[in-house]
């Protein structure tokens, strides 16, 4: 063990927080041993401005209770640890642990159970990185260093006291802390260390608390040292056993979001961990969306359980707090809305509890390219700074925009249509005629199906629906001639002539599929006037029914045989 001057290294009671000295004076007045430990100093020997302080001492938890009182809580079952409140401060204060008993490790070795009270110099063994080993006492100026830790911070090596084989069988949580500290302090790696870090050893993983490894991983999305940390996670074996069904690979809006949450936390700014989970998990919720509605779920549905499932398959392995799943699953549903904003509720969305949350997530998609949120982040971007006068023209032009593009996508749709309709008529025209004969067979059926359920005053005298059924039977055979019209047009568009004429053609054959049910002589006392027309409600009936189906499957019968009663 070494005895070092604090103030050689730059080390005053002047750098640390009133709460921490507070916690050791009272300590080392009620008779106990009391030093800071771990991180705290670390940090500040490397000149950072530390997250916190941990205070140890040879005061078992009952005993800090004894000496604090209220302001004690005591914590933990595998490791019972006292939180010690001085005002808004919390210090967490652990007592000295001796090497473990037999019979409270598991079959891999991990331990149970480790409140086994201990000596100081026991205490050091136990800890996990030789960095952590410095106890420092800044009342009386001295800090503790039993296994050259000062030597390695210096040398700025990362490197386990014992075996790294047997220390992460210990605690698999070790895993994770090795990878953080290497992207926190940018300290290389022992190689005895890499050596362990195997696909097989990262496993033990799965067998630490998912409520544990939640807290372990908000450590890792907070540190402000995220863009560094992930590619070591996926480097050595870590990020299958953190994640569920997520690729491994830093995708562009992973690296965006990483980026940008280590730029807040650099600016002392606050982050959600939760928000960071929602990035990890959309491409796989968005893989289960289209799932479902594949099978059939509407897109409420299909968004609802998609999100559902996905957060219960990361649950085994973080267990994530419910107020954040909800918060997740709040986001993820609110990009459609954000997306295709209905122009009634575009100030409604502003109110919502989430719209911030949403709006980040959007605009970050887009800003990595993604070409689904069709422009929306930069209008939002845009509407939040706008006073309300200029609100609401741009929620007009937002409805105009929206109506053309409606219009857009009917044409396009309908062009689609045309245009896989003519390539089906240049290469089958005899499939066009065994079409036709189809459509004739199918309204043949329907009309001696009408003709069936009909009254017996107004059925056709002979019983059948030949007559019924003649005019469609007309019309498949003009639309077998039009589609080879249409096919020949196309064909001589395409060895030069203009596309006007395939046009026309287009247009000329659903002119004809509309009008083709009022071509014949049957449709010859449509145009009578009102005065002369049958005046039963059923022939009624059936005449507006007429022109609401498609004429395709159109049933024109005569007025002579609805009977003149």
């Amino acid at each position: 063990m070494q005895t070092l001057r604090a103030s050689d290294f730059g080390l005053t009671p002047e750098r640390l927080s009133f709460a921490i000295l507070e916690v050791l004076d009272t300590l080392v007045d009620a008779g106990f041993e009391a030093y800071i430990v771990g991180g705290g100093v670390r940090d500040l020997l490397l000149g950072m401005r530390p997250k916190d302080f941990d205070a140890v001492t040879n005061a078992t938890p009952a005993q800090i209770k004894q000496v604090f009182g209220r302001r004690c809580r005591i914590i933990g079952r595998r490791f019972e640890l006292a939180h010690v409140y001085i005002g808004r401060d919390m210090i967490e204060v652990a007592t000295f642990r001796a090497p473990p008993r037999q019979g409270v490790t598991t079959a891999s070795g991990m331990i149970t159970r480790d409140n086994v009270w201990g000596t100081i110099h026991q205490d050091f063994a136990r800890r996990d990185f030789s960095i952590n080993t410095l106890y420092y006492q800044p009342r009386h100026g001295v800090i503790l260093d039993f296994c050259h830790a000062m030597a390695d911070i210096q040398k700025r090596q990362l490197r386990l006291i014992g075996e790294p084989r047997k220390r992460f069988e210990e605690d698999p949580v070790r895993i994770l802390r090795v990878l953080r500290f290497a992207a926190k302090l940018e300290f290389q790696i022992d190689p005895a260390i890499l050596a362990q870090l195997t696909p097989a050893m990262t496993r033990l993983l799965r067998e630490v608390s998912p409520h544990r490894l939640y807290d372990e991983s908000q450590k890792m999305l907070g540190g402000g040292h995220l863009t560094a940390l992930l590619p070591l996670l996926i480097e050595y074996h870590v990020w299958p056993q953190l994640f569920a069904d997520v690729p491994a690979e830093v995708t562009p809006f992973i690296q965006r979001v990483a980026h940008n949450t280590d730029q807040r936390i650099a600016q002392d700014k606050t982050v959600n961990p939760a928000f960071f989970y929602a990035v990890l998990l959309w491409e796989t919720f968005l893989a289960r969306e289209k799932q479902l509605r594949s099978r059939g779920n509407g897109w409420s549905e299909a968004m609802i359980t998609a999100g559902i499932d996905v957060l219960k398959r990361q649950q085994p392995y973080t267990a994530i707090p419910r107020f954040a799943e909800q918060f997740i699953r709040e986001v993820w549903e609110l990009q459609p809305r954000l997306t295709q904003p209905k122009p009634r509720q575009v100030m409604h969305m502003l109110a919502h509890p989430r719209f911030r949350a949403a709006y980040d997530f959007l605009y970050l998609r887009e800003l990595c390219g993604d070409v689904e949120t069709r422009g929306m982040g930069e209008w939002w971007h845009e509407f939040q700074t706008m006073d309300n006068d200029t609100r609401e023209s741009a929620i007009k032009l937002l409805n105009r925009h929206q109506q053309r593009q409606r219009r857009q996508n009917a044409a396009d749709e309908r062009t689609r249509d045309r245009e896989g309709w003519l390539e089906e008529g240049l290469g089958t025209e005899e499939a066009v005629g065994v079409e036709g004969e189809g459509i004739a067979h199918s309204a043949s059926a329907l009309a001696q199906s009408a003709v069936e359920k009909m009254p017996s005053g107004l059925a056709p005298q002979d019983g059948t629906a030949d007559n019924v059924a003649e005019p469609v039977l007309g019309k498949a055979a003009r639309r077998r001639r039009n589609r080879r019209e249409a096919a020949a047009a196309f064909k001589a568009a395409q060895s030069g002539q203009s596309s006007t004429s395939v046009s026309s053609v287009i247009r000329q054959d659903a002119h004809d599929d509309r009008m083709a049910g009022a071509s014949t002589a049957w449709d010859e006392t449509d145009r009578a006037p009102r005065s002369a027309r049958v005046e039963s409600d059923i022939p009624r009936r059936m005449n507006r029914r007429r022109r609401e189906r498609d004429p395709a499957t159109l049933i024109v019968l005569s007025r002579s045989e609805l009977g003149s009663d």
